[in-house]
């Protein structure tokens, strides 16, 4: 049975992801993290499929994130090769299975710019035969080893590879996210959970205090102080998560809601960028800046209302990767038959009426459905 919190904290996540996309907020990367938070709700998804399927698991994730991404590029490559600044060579196999960015033309690249994304989970996906293996064995230290990297990184080495660094940015979430399906944060006292969390809020909000990046206090331009905030963040979303969150469905909207962005979080996340960059213009066209709140709203309510046109287009991809029945809008309450429901008698009972048949000598043509209601 599905975790209601867990969908909640990743319906969050999605829509602040695009709201930034739209407005460019800094404020809301430091309210609600959202990468760091998804990137831990995929680690303790990753981590429950490893023990249900073992390394089959990593197949299966893979084949439940490619198809989305192979609709976006089969739509977008040809696009960006017709309209020039896209050379054809092997790294367009890239869109096939993103180890590392795939080729994109000027506007291609910022529309398309999400697929970073992608080439993290791939990665992180990977990794996680052996990482699970390595934190049941020594938590702390396996912890500990994306954080240091990140460390070394920014100090010494700004050219490291992207994926490099991105491993110690989003993978210290992962596994924060093992943590979270092993049990082992609902087993800290509640003390040192937010002794913890506290002192890596300290840290990570004093480091973005005084390393602002060019946009100011966006968690995006610091990275040091994203990964320790957004720790903090999600040993307290995770650390006292309920274990259910029924009151999500009790009001039809929001419950429908929480599962359809559910069920298509990562169509919503390839899809939101493209539109978020072909509305730009409007922003010249018609005056709005940053500062209009209205034009804003208009903004986000159209970046939704043209995601939400596509989803119902082709986010039936997802049911297929997952092996589920294809829906245009997922959700959709199953109605029960209002008729009784016929079921064959167990073969004892057949058994049973037979000889009873024979015993009365009465005419037997088989035995008699049971009728339930």
């Amino acid at each position: 049975m599905r975790n209601r919190y867990l969908d909640l904290l990743r319906f969050l996540a999605i829509i602040r992801v695009v709201v930034y996309h739209v407005t460019g907020w800094a404020t809301l990367t430091l309210v609600f993290p959202a990468m760091s938070v998804m990137f831990a709700l995929a680690g303790s998804l990753m981590a429950a499929s490893l023990d249900r399927s073992g390394p089959s698991a990593v197949g299966r994730r893979l084949r439940r994130l490619l198809p989305s991404l192979w609709v976006v590029a089969a739509i977008f490559v040809p696009a960006m090769l017709l309209a020039g600044g896209l050379p054809a060579s092997w790294r367009l196999a890239l869109w096939l299975f993103p180890i590392t960015d795939p080729p994109a033309n000027g506007w291609g690249a910022l529309a398309l710019s999400v697929i970073w994304y992608l080439r993290d989970y791939l990665w992180f996906v990977l990794a996680s035969p052996a990482a699970l293996w390595l934190f049941r064995r020594a938590p702390l230290p396996t912890l500990l080893t994306p954080y240091v990297l990140l460390v070394v990184v920014e100090s010494g080495f700004p050219g490291a590879p992207v994926v490099l660094r991105d491993f110690g940015l989003y993978f210290g979430a992962w596994l924060l996210g093992f943590a979270h399906h092993d049990g082992m944060l609902r087993r800290l006292s509640r003390r040192v959970l937010v002794a913890v969390a506290g002192l890596l809020a300290t840290a990570g909000g004093t480091w973005i205090l005084t390393h602002p990046g060019a946009r100011g206090y966006d968690l995006n331009d610091i990275r040091i102080g994203n990964a320790l905030w957004a720790a903090a963040f999600i040993l307290v979303a995770l650390g006292f998560a309920p274990s259910g969150a029924a009151w999500v469905d009790r009001n039809a909207i929001l419950g429908r809601a929480v599962t359809v962005l559910n069920r298509r979080a990562l169509t919503v996340y390839l899809w939101h960028m493209p539109f978020v960059v072909a509305l730009t213009p409007l922003v010249d066209v018609v005056g709005w800046s940053h500062q209009d709140l209205l034009g804003l709203a208009i903004r986000v309510v159209l970046v939704f209302l043209l995601v939400g046109v596509v989803t119902v287009l082709v986010g039936w991809v997802e049911d297929v990767a997952a092996r589920r029945p294809p829906e245009l809008l997922p959700g959709r309450r199953r109605t029960q038959p209002s008729g009784p429901v016929v079921v064959p008698a167990p073969r004892a009972a057949v058994a049973e009426t037979r000889v009873a048949a024979a015993t009365e000598a009465t005419p037997s043509a088989g035995a008699t459905p049971v009728r339930v209601s």
